[in-house]
């Protein structure tokens, strides 16, 4: 019995083993630009499954995705530059969790994460388990991995913006400069019975209540 118990554990290691190294392997970097963001699965710090990028659909998002611990830091320096420009949309951080078994370990990194982060900001933060990241890992490329992967993605989950470039003032500028013009379109889109896209009333409301619209005008 305890033979055979053995057996088990040294297979359940190896595979493990066998399934971080694929998960662990470098990927070249490439510039997604124009590409639509992969559909993958995470979990918000307030524990509720989180669709990429259905859960953003109708309205710009930025992300911010970092695949090792030491990201952080650059990924604290995006957080805090774009924060400065008034930037008007939401700022998700995806960190990537690195581990033999999806399940094994993302638990106690969640809480880890949660104790560090004021509860009001636990659903700006969508982590992504193991092997379930792959798929953004592979569309970003995973080089370099101290730099934080920047991405801006319009309302159709289209990428229309990326760095991994390490953060800059610039570049926080540009980030804030292009949203304002994405918001300025879906505006537009509300005023005009000729667009092709359809906004539903929540999308307006949203609009109306980060104040980019009032009584049918644009803001300056």
């Amino acid at each position: 019995m305890i033979r055979t118990i053995l057996i088990l554990a040294s297979v359940i290691l190896a595979t493990s083993l066998i399934t971080s190294t694929v998960c662990a392997a470098t990927i070249a970097n490439r510039n997604p630009t124009g590409e639509t963001f992969p559909r993958v699965t995470g979990q918000s710090l307030e524990q509720e499954p989180v669709v990429l990028p259905d859960e953003f659909s109708g309205k710009p998002v930025v992300l911010l995705i970092g695949y090792q611990q030491r990201t952080q830091f650059d990924i604290d320096r995006w957080m805090l530059g774009l924060l400065q420009t008034d930037l008007q949309a939401r700022i998700v951080e995806v960190p990537k969790i690195p581990g033999l078994i999806p399940s094994l370990g993302s638990g106690w990194i969640d809480d880890g994460m949660r104790a560090g982060i004021p509860e009001e900001d636990w659903g700006a933060v969508v982590t992504l388990n193991g092997c379930a990241a792959k798929p953004v890992a592979e569309f970003t490329g995973t080089e370099y991995g101290k730099r934080a992967r920047v991405i801006v993605l319009a309302s159709e989950g289209q990428v229309v913006w990326f760095s991994d470039r390490c953060y800059s003032a610039s570049q926080a500028l540009e980030v804030a400069d292009l949203v304002t013009t994405l918001q300025g379109d879906r505006i537009r889109c509300v005023l005009d019975p000729f667009c092709g896209d359809s906004i539903d009333d929540a999308s307006v409301r949203d609009i109306n209540e980060n104040n980019l619209l009032i009584s049918g005008c644009f803001i300056s």
